[in-house]
């Protein structure tokens, strides 16, 4: 820690130039008073660092935490500090065109009106979606109501809304752990998360694209403002794309180049990113835009000035993803497990010597694993790890072994006694698996995870650990309020609402349910056809008549959304048995939004 780079303040510098003003205070509330940012909750980071954080994660959240509108060059201006993500505007011919309006639309009006008050009342003339995810589409509705040009990768439609289908409540579940809404803010508790501080509670919205991006090199032009694209799918999102604005001499790199490591699987979980393609990514932008650009810019923490210091961070960053994908390679085709490499790999001195390849957000550790399992999967080749019982009745197993729970418990002390708080932890979770009601156990365990959060580089290290003290503490702290998810709903594919249906079927209690159902929707012309049977639901498009339907729904898409939704099946035209819904619905499950993470 003592060979961390404390004396550069480059960073410290960029993050502070173009700084025009804040919002005072520094405080976004919904409609109904609810706060729903509060960046002043982070005042304590301007404090020197204490014993209860990593320097260099407290270093981060001091310059993540810095807040308002900031010139970047002439006719471009990111507001700073006011969600997880910046909101980037880009001044045209009779307005401004918004790039990433952050996560709520609170927040977004509040970064509009922040910019409106020292450049003047400007039009949004035109919205730029970087990439598929939440934080980058969220606050739409904040900044427009739509009729203006809406920009995105090809694919974001599709993978913006999945992720918040398919796995939506596990993820959900799994991000108040990455995030720590939950946690106090202050020198013992959250201090941010690396990327950002945190994530809004706001309104989230989606308004959908006008037009899509399909090739790198294409170019677009909105309300005057040129833009060339570079497509990047299957980086840091399945679907995103760098900005080249050539009037501007501005690169904005979307999420591909930000001043940390950034996940190949966030904690949170999320598809496995492609660590070998990012690099090959950021290779094509150095040689499409470098020699055009004078600032490089990200929807995250703060740009970068200068040609030289460009090639430096993106070469550098380059290596990064490049190192930890063919050192994970060379090291699992010698016979390592994921365990073992991340063990193992480091960083070379440069790299480590660079605070952007930190992991304030991303870690070697877990990313190391990541590339693995994109290889390899799950399994590590051992057969003794194939057909493992499951972490709780493992957990009375191995307490047994142990001599029961207080033997446990009074191992755990002597490896915190040695601070080899990796092994306590290990063990006092056999011991809280095996039973909930150890209480000595669970109190140990919880300063384990404290001590281990305190230690931690990574903030989503650090929140998981200080998220898992607090829950054994005082019991599952559910997530954070349910937003209205309308615009997601309605931004559903016909595809996409059928399989948000078969993944709710409880397979066993539809083992011996056989139903069919055709759904003619009239305003699309099309028709499809879904089956259960076996406990698998599946659907067909434009199916071939091979026989008739138990019912038949003639219906729009907005009419078979309500039906879902639990509207009824008022106004739909119908043929056949009417009680094949009903049977349909029984067999359907529901997500369990607070399932339980550190306890069995």
């Amino acid at each position: 820690m003592a060979d961390l780079p404390f004396h550069d303040r480059a960073d410290f510098e960029d993050a502070d130039r173009g700084f025009i003003a804040a919002l005072t205070p520094g405080v976004v509330k919904s409609v109904d008073g609810d706060v729903v940012w509060d960046n002043d909750a982070y005042d304590f980071l301007k404090e020197d660092c204490p014993r209860t954080a990593h320097p260099g994660l407290w270093r981060q959240g001091a310059l993540c935490a810095r807040q308002g509108l900031y010139e970047v060059t002439d006719g471009i201006y990111q507001v700073r500090g006011l969600d997880l993500s910046n909101m980037t505007l880009a001044e045209g011919e009779s307005g401004v065109v918004v790039i990433d309006p952050l996560i709520s639309t609170e927040c977004a009006a509040a970064a509009l009106k922040l910019y409106r008050a020292h450049r003047g009342d400007r039009p949004v003339t035109g919205v730029v979606y970087t990439h598929s995810h939440v934080d980058h589409f969220g606050g739409v509705r904040g900044v427009t109501g739509g009729g203006v040009p809406i920009l995105a990768p090809a694919g974001f439609m599709e993978h913006a809304v999945a992720e918040n289908v398919y796995a939506g409540p596990a993820m959900a579940r799994r991000a108040v752990y990455m995030y720590g809404p939950a946690l106090p803010r202050s020198p013992e508790g959250q201090i941010g998360a690396g990327l950002g501080m945190t994530v809004s509670t706001g309104t989230m919205s989606l308004i959908p694209p006008t037009a899509e991006v399909t090739r790198t090199g294409q170019e677009e032009v909105v309300d005057g403002v040129r833009m060339i694209f570079q497509l990047t799918p299957g980086a840091e999102a399945p679907a995103e794309m760098n900005v080249f604005f050539p009037g501007r001499r501005a690169l904005c790199l979307a999420e591909n180049a930000t001043h940390n490591q950034h996940n190949i699987l966030p904690l949170r979980g999320a598809q496995v990113r492609d660590a070998r393609a990012w690099a090959r990514y950021l290779t094509e932008a150095l040689a499409l835009f470098l020699d055009g650009t004078d600032v490089a810019f990200a929807s995250h923490h703060w740009p970068t000035w200068g040609r030289e210091r460009i090639e430096r961070f993106l070469s550098r960053q380059r290596d990064l993803y490049a190192y930890l994908h063919d050192q994970t390679l060379r090291l699992l085709n010698k016979g390592l497990t994921a365990a073992e490499i991340a063990e193992v790999v480091q960083l070379p001195p440069e790299l480590e010597q660079a605070w952007h390849a930190h992991g304030f957000y991303g870690s070697v550790s877990h990313n190391v694993k990541a590339v693995y399992q994109r290889y390899l999967g799950w399994f590590d080749g051992n057969p003794a790890h194939l057909w493992e019982h499951p972490p709780k009745d493992s957990a009375i197993r191995y307490v047994e072994c142990l001599g029961g729970g207080a033997a446990v418990v009074a191992f755990a002390r002597r490896y915190i006694d040695e601070n080899d708080l990796r092994f306590a932890a290990q063990l006092l979770n056999h011991a809280v698996f095996a039973d909930e009601g150890n209480k000595e156990a669970r109190d140990l365990l919880a300063e384990v995870y404290t001590r281990l959060g305190h230690g931690a580089e990574n903030a989503t290290w650090r929140n998981f650990y200080l998220m898992g003290a607090l829950e054994l503490a005082d019991g599952i702290v559910p997530a954070t309020a349910d937003r209205p998810e309308t615009d997601f709903f309605a931004a559903l594919s016909v595809e996409q609402i059928f399989d948000s249906i078969a993944i709710r079927v409880d397979g066993p209690r539809a083992w011996h349910e056989r139903l069919t159902i055709d759904w003619h929707l009239t305003d699309l012309g099309r028709r499809y056809r879904t089956s259960l049977s076996n406990g698998a639901f599946v659907q067909q498009r434009d199916p071939r008549d091979d026989g008739a339907a138990d019912l038949t729904l003639r219906l729009t898409r907005a009419q078979l959304a309500g039906l879902l939704s639990g509207k009824g099946v008022e106004g739909v035209e119908r043929e056949g048995d009417t009680n094949v819904l009903r049977r349909l619905v029984a067999v359907l499950d529901h997500p369990v939004p607070d399932f339980a993470i550190v306890t069995a």
